[in-house]
């Protein structure tokens, strides 16, 4: 039977430098929504420049337009992203996670998906030294999710989504390493232009709590803990630290 992620060991690939969001997310929809039927799980470890990524659900909000001006004042692309939610903002001190794959019946693995990868980032974060993890909304949070993993319930780390394909799935993730001040700033700017509520205090980084801390030691510690969730359940074992694998920026 096909597990939530499809079938196959998992591929790791990591980005060596940062790409606009929009270049970032091209490529990736369109790995996502052109693989075979038979395509094994891809988990792709990227950074951006700063990007602030709408939903189509913004971009029909009166604010917008307003909203899209406040983010570029800022030096934030505006982007649309293909998942649901509200706005999510990221810059160079974000690991942007994409993990996609085949699946026969993609909607049946929904729920699996967001329940797996968000226990497994807050299994790395609880290695990387982060205390009080907990897996839901925070009140006030940007883009409100009951899968956001958060800090005791008062500062998000990370955001997921998922684009539903066919014959497959596209699950993202946003993770906060370090210094949250650009992205908490444009957030407050342009919620307040959507009209939509948001708590600054919410707006979290690993740093917080683990001073320090790397991009690099964080990618590593996430993509291990995902290679060893993936694997035993798509049947297979292989992904290990070393798998990362340099993807050429285009």
């Amino acid at each position: 039977m096909t597990g939530p992620f499809g079938d196959g060991p998992l591929t790791v690939l990591r980005r060596p430098a940062p790409v606009t969001g929009s270049e970032d997310l091209r490529g990736v929809l369109a790995s996502a929504s052109q693989q075979p039927g038979t395509a094994r799980p891809v988990l792709l470890v990227s950074r951006c420049a700063p990007t602030a990524a709408f939903s189509r659900r913004d971009t029909l909000l009166p604010g917008y337009p307003a909203a899209a001006e406040v983010v570029a004042a800022r030096g934030f692309e505006p982007v649309v992203r293909p998942v649901g939610g509200h706005l999510a903002g990221y810059d160079e001190g974000c690991l942007v996670l994409h993990l996609w794959g085949s699946h026969p019946h993609p909607r049946l693995g929904l729920r699996d998906r967001f329940s797996l990868v968000s226990q497994a980032l807050s299994g790395a974060l609880t290695v990387l030294g982060v205390p009080e993890l907990r897996i839901g909304a925070v009140p006030g949070e940007y883009c409100d999710g009951a899968w956001s993993v958060n800090v005791g319930g008062r500062a998000k780390l990370a955001g997921t989504g998922q684009r539903l394909f066919r014959d497959g799935y596209l699950f993202c993730a946003v993770l906060s390493v370090a210094h949250p001040e650009p992205v908490r700033h444009m957030l407050t700017a342009a919620y307040a232009a959507l009209g939509l509520p948001l708590d600054p205090v919410t707006v979290g980084s690993v740093d917080q709590w683990v001073p320090g801390i790397t991009l690099d030691q964080a990618a590593a510690v996430v993509a291990s803990h995902l290679g060893r969730l993936l694997d035993p359940l798509t049947g297979h074992e292989g992904s290990r630290d070393d798998s990362l694998t340099l993807v050429p920026v285009r």
